[in-house]
């Protein structure tokens, strides 16, 4: 493929992330509105392709965000901290007491079973990442002095804010100055650019973005309403398009956008919230279309973070010089597994990836 990626030996960093992270509150088996006790996760869309990077295939990886300076804020550090994400490049604001003018995100999922579709109910205003700006963040100093491979965006923190599509745009610049390869995640949310602008102003800004990605990643949704590929000719009863419908979409894409060196999606067929088919398919222009191996009827304990975990596989296998066959049927493997166990994040070893990406099965290990 045509990536060129850094020496290893010259960055500090493999790859490194732009995002909110926020703390998750999961309240297990039951539901938001009649729990008494939540677990508290770590998560955000960008930061958990980076913590995969780093828990499940030991890469040396850091997050670029910003928290309030309180206990909360120190919460989501330490659940940091236990990923093994460098947290050197996390802003720090002052908390003015009471969360005002800056707060910390919050995120409350439940998992959804059966019929019950999974629920997300995020408390994300005036967050400090959020109020971030142009100039706040040295990235000379990040991709320039420091060193970075691989730099992962996405179109969830680019709606948080008009300012934080204006800092997306300005730290892709800056990576391709430095050479570092740039990919992004178009994620589109509804919900994240109602204020700014809503689907118009995510058009405009992925459109913008788009011209200087390297890896392009998104679903059919993502593809079609965040950067204005309409889907023509398709059932509209379908759980997920057919794979000729994506291959229809990635050689408009890649006709449209000639420097992507990559486009990749997961395939998702939805059957229930804890029964789904799940596959992957990536596109280069020296290896075409490929597909990961289908995986119909997987079985979901929670469903949220799945197409991150992907995206992480997937980053793995490319920055490791798999093939692109390899690097999918990774990042395939890595979102099934992601899947199996509670939270945003991976709990997935490598091992039991690489088993699953051969053709392994769940057969107990003894």
């Amino acid at each position: 493929m045509t990536l060129e990626l850094r020496p290893a030996g010259e960055c500090r960093f493999d790859a490194i992330c732009l995002g909110e992270v926020m703390l998750r509150l999961d309240p297990g088996d039951g539901r938001i509105r009649t729990a008494r006790q939540f677990a508290v996760w770590e998560g955000g869309g960008e930061y958990n392709v980076i913590r995969g990077l780093r828990k499940v295939f030991g890469l040396r990886t850091a997050v670029v965000t910003a928290l309030v300076d309180n206990e909360v804020g120190r919460l989501v550090e330490d659940c940091m901290l236990a990923g093994g994400v460098d947290v050197s490049q996390v802003r720090w604001v002052e908390s003015d007491g009471v969360g005002r003018s800056v707060r910390n995100g919050l995120n409350f999922t439940e998992r959804g079973f059966g019929v019950r579709g999974a629920v997300g109910v995020s408390d994300r205003g005036h967050t400090a990442i959020a109020q971030v700006k142009p100039g706040d963040i040295d990235w000379p100093e990040i991709f320039g002095r420091q060193g970075a491979r691989w730099f992962h965006t996405g179109g969830i923190y680019a709606g948080l804010s008009e300012a934080s599509a204006e800092v997306v745009v300005e730290a892709v610049e800056a990576a391709h100055r430095y050479g570092t390869v740039v990919s992004y995640d178009l994620n589109y949310r509804p919900s994240l650019w109602r204020s700014i602008g809503g689907q118009a102003q995510a058009q405009a800004v992925n459109r913008v973005l788009a011209r200087s990605i390297d890896v392009m990643i998104g679903n059919e949704e993502d593809f079609s309403t965040g950067l204005g590929f309409d889907i023509a000719g398709t059932d509209p009863n379908l759980t997920r398009l057919p794979v000729e419908a994506f291959a229809a979409l990635i050689d408009r894409a890649a006709a449209e956008y000639p420097n992507f060196s990559v486009i990749a999606t997961t395939l998702r067929g939805v059957k229930s919230a804890t029964v789904n088919d799940w596959s992957a398919i990536a596109w280069s222009p020296e290896s075409g279309l490929v597909e990961a191996t289908p995986r119909p009827g997987l079985e979901i304990f929670d469903r949220v973070g799945g197409g991150d975990s992907f995206a992480s596989g997937l980053v793995f296998g490319l920055l490791t010089g798999q093939t692109l066959e390899r690097a999918v049927n990774i990042g395939a493997a890595h979102g099934a597994l992601a899947m199996t166990t509670p939270g945003d994040t991976s709990m997935a070893t490598m091992a039991e990836v690489m088993k699953l990406a051969g053709g392994g099965s769940a057969r107990v290990d003894r």
